[in-house]
């Protein structure tokens, strides 16, 4: 039973969408390609974001454990897809490069402001990539459901104008008009609910790598 009444109601939104008009049709896709792309950077964002943060814990284990700054260097090709690794690779570079310019002393102490400058750029960098395709998510999940809103709206004006023209006055003359309409606004909120969602998870794995990074910084200094 449950399951006819399921195909019932699949051929009956599968007719109401070959009824609407190229408006609606123009909406429904549009909001169609948002739902994909969303869904597309979703799953490489957690794919990325998950990644990353197990790259982070394996350096974060073995830099406690390697006794030293030199002697991590390896970490940053075995877990190159960790943060931490780039900052830590990027605070190496600047002290390399003041041991350099002091003939090469290993036990020349780095300027500490510029080793910080130099840990505090590659975090915003490495926070401005975490943060790469967000912004899509958060316009997805703010537009679409005013996209939808306005096929909704357009959907039932042109259902009370074909109303007007049939010179019928009852609920099921309007009805079918109706239901057009409503689905644009469905569609708007199926496309923003798991944007929204997903934007807010990875804003907060995002603030998550950022106090990682700071304290990282203190730990390097």
């Amino acid at each position: 039973m449950a399951t006819a009444t399921f195909w019932v109601l699949q051929s009956d939104l599968a007719r109401l969408l070959l009824q609407t008009g190229w408006v609606a049709r123009l909406v429904l896709l549009i909001l169609v390609g948002f739902s994909i792309l969303s869904w597309a950077v979703i799953y490489r964002k957690y794919m990325a974001i998950r990644r990353a943060r197990e790259h982070t814990d394996k350096f974060l284990e073995s830099f406690r454990a390697s006794g030293g700054l030199p002697e991590a260097r390896p970490l940053v090709s075995a877990f190159a897809a960790s943060p931490l690794a780039q900052v830590y690779a990027a605070g190496m570079k600047e002290v390399e490069g003041a041991r350099g310019a002091a003939g090469k002393n290993p036990h020349f102490p780095a300027d500490s402001t510029a080793v910080s400058v130099a840990l505090q750029v590659a975090s915003a960098g490495e926070i401005a990539q975490l943060e790469r395709w967000m912004s899509f998510l958060a316009t997805t999940g703010a537009v679409t459901p005013f996209i939808g809103l306005f096929g909704t709206v357009w959907g039932i004006i042109d259902a009370f104008m074909g109303l007007g023209e049939s010179g019928a006055t009852t609920l099921r003359a309007v009805a079918p008009g109706i239901a057009e309409a409503l689905i644009a606004t469905a569609a708007g909120l199926f496309a923003a609910i798991p944007a929204v969602i997903a934007y807010n998870y990875f804003l907060h794995q995002v603030r998550r790598f950022a106090t990682r990074m700071e304290n990282f910084t203190l730990e390097f200094l």
